[in-house]
């Protein structure tokens, strides 16, 4: 029996830095409703990746790098951008893709900004004022999203609590916390690319209620079944790991920001989220469930 193709909406749409992390789960949201992808990658090495993610076409380019990006955009009619954190020069690479998109005809943009980006005194809040002003003056039929803080980084923790039994983050451990699975984010993201209903919205995306870390450890104690202790860890030894991958300016900028979950925790509300969906967004406890059941090895069987 021959193959059924799959069918497409005909919309072709650029997602910056598609092979990571975050962005990474934009493209397979985006094909599932049809969507030819083209990923915009910083080397030719990562095509490999992109194609597996479901991207049909890929671009290298540089988001500093302008006739790059008028190639990367042609005949795109989205773009899903979600600028590099904490580099120095985030909100200019931003204003450098809108401005490109505006060149090329595009006609939707979706930017994954921060949560409460008017909140100057954490200076990667502030880089993303910049790019959504760019939006916001320009023609094309932007949605911007204000996710929360990633249920995601707790995977990189995981580990840790498996081996150890302890969950650390680098702030009191009554401090709460507004968080989003980013999963919900992509779809959002996929849905304003590929529909017309959040066009020109501004979105809090947050998931239900704010947890704090004794909270969140008798979640992960659950899943697990055994007990998880709710730790506390300073900053300069819990980046120690990522010191190869940021300077110590960029460093002292996420300090900043957990110096603020300190004071305050960090508000959100789920109303928008909700909304965007049209489902109940993914929960904390269902997110560390899906890591436990990970993590669970599988019962071995001798023949």
């Amino acid at each position: 029996m021959a193959a059924v193709a799959k069918r497409t909406t005909g919309k072709r749409i650029l997602v910056v830095g598609a092979t990571g992390r975050f962005a990474g789960l934009v493209v397979p949201e985006l094909v599932r409703r049809g969507a030819i992808v083209r990923a915009l990658v910083r080397e030719q090495s990562n095509t490999r990746l992109a194609q597996q993610l479901g991207a049909a076409q890929v671009a290298v380019g540089d988001l500093r790098d302008r006739e790059s990006l008028d190639v990367a955009l042609e005949g795109i009619d989205g773009v899903f951008h979600l600028g590099p954190a904490f580099a120095p020069d985030e909100a200019a690479m931003g204003i450098a893709m809108v401005e490109a998109s505006v060149r090329a005809g595009v006609r939707k943009f979706v930017f994954s900004s921060v949560i409460q980006p008017t909140n100057t005194r954490l200076k990667n809040h502030a880089a993303k004022i910049p790019v959504e002003d760019a939006l916001y003056s320009s023609p094309l039929e932007y949605t911007v999203l204000h996710p929360a803080n990633f249920m995601q980084n707790i995977h990189a923790a995981w580990p840790g609590v498996v081996e150890r039994g302890v969950f650390s983050e680098p702030f009191p451990r009554n401090a709460r916390l507004a968080r989003v699975d980013y999963r919900d984010v992509a779809e959002v993201a996929a849905i304003a690319l590929t529909e017309d209903r959040l066009a020109y919205a501004t979105l809090e995306l947050c998931a239900e209620s704010r947890h704090d870390r004794e909270e969140i450890a008798g979640m992960m104690a659950s899943a697990l079944g055994r007990p998880i202790e709710a730790g506390e860890i300073g900053f300069h030894e819990w980046a120690a790991p990522a010191r190869a991958r940021y300077t110590e300016h960029q460093l002292s900028l996420l300090a900043k920001v957990y110096e603020h979950y300190a004071a305050v925790g960090l508000g959100g509300n789920s109303l928008s989220l909700r909304a965007a969906l049209g489902r109940e967004p993914r929960s904390l406890r269902a997110f560390i469930e899906e890591l436990a059941t990970a993590a669970t090895p599988r019962p071995h069987f001798q023949a």
